[in-house]
């Protein structure tokens, strides 16, 4: 399986990301403190130096890029990862486009543009939805997917919890960018936050686990 698209589109955007980095250190003055972290309540809570907090962002897009081209030819079940191809493409295209927003939100200040402070926040819901969307054409895999011992076993048990945690995954996502949207305190928002990305990593376990249950009650 190949990505020859996606592997040009990750050289396109590290080298953007890249001259973008360098022309916006040279509008920040000596000293500078950006961004390198956002919190569950959407606010930067890390810092770094200016060129540091830039050329995160590129150097990150240069090794996501280079494990996702190279994880395909690790997988053993190369056939069960074709059929999963359009959820690896979103994920590889979705880290792009989070790695973007992450340098446009670090960058913005040197071109004079300022972004809503819970935008990455919002991007992360975005990316959420996304996956979410294509999670149930995904097939059983080691690297793919919800991959709990029941589901890689058993593909009805596969298809199932898969088309649930697309349900529970978009819905997590379009609940965090309202909360993004909404004016509430910090320690109020990330304690919602936590609680959607709780929900959203551990009921699809758990349903996997009762629909192996079930069937095997029923056999």
């Amino acid at each position: 399986m190949r990505y020859r698209d996606l592997m040009i589109a990750s050289a396109l955007t590290a080298a953007t990301l890249a001259i973008v980095a360098a022309i916006a250190l040279g509008r920040f003055p000596a000293g500078t403190q950006l961004p390198t972290h956002w919190g569950g309540n959407g606010l930067p809570d890390r810092f770094a130096s200016a060129s540091r907090a830039l050329f995160t962002p590129v150097a990150l897009t240069v090794g996501l890029s280079l494990f996702m081209a190279a994880l395909p030819s690790l997988e053993p079940l190369q056939d069960k990862l074709e059929q999963s191809a359009p959820l690896y493409r979103t994920a590889w295209a979705g880290l792009l486009g989070m790695m973007a927003l992450s340098e446009a939100l670090v960058a913005a200040p040197a071109f004079g543009f300022v972004f809503p402070p819970t935008t990455m926040l919002a991007g992360l819901g975005a990316f959420l939805v996304a996956i979410g969307n294509v999670l149930p054409k995904s097939r059983p895999g080691f690297f793919v997917g919800i991959r709990t011992p029941w589901a890689i076993v058993d593909p009805d048990n596969w298809i199932a919890t898969h088309r649930y945690a697309s349900r529970i995954m978009m819905a997590a996502g379009l609940a965090i960018i309202v909360l993004a949207a909404l004016p509430m305190q910090g320690e109020t928002r990330t304690a919602v936050f936590r609680a959607l990305l709780l929900v959203m990593v551990a009921t699809p376990v758990l349903y996997s686990f009762f629909y192996w249950r079930r069937t095997r009650r029923a056999q």
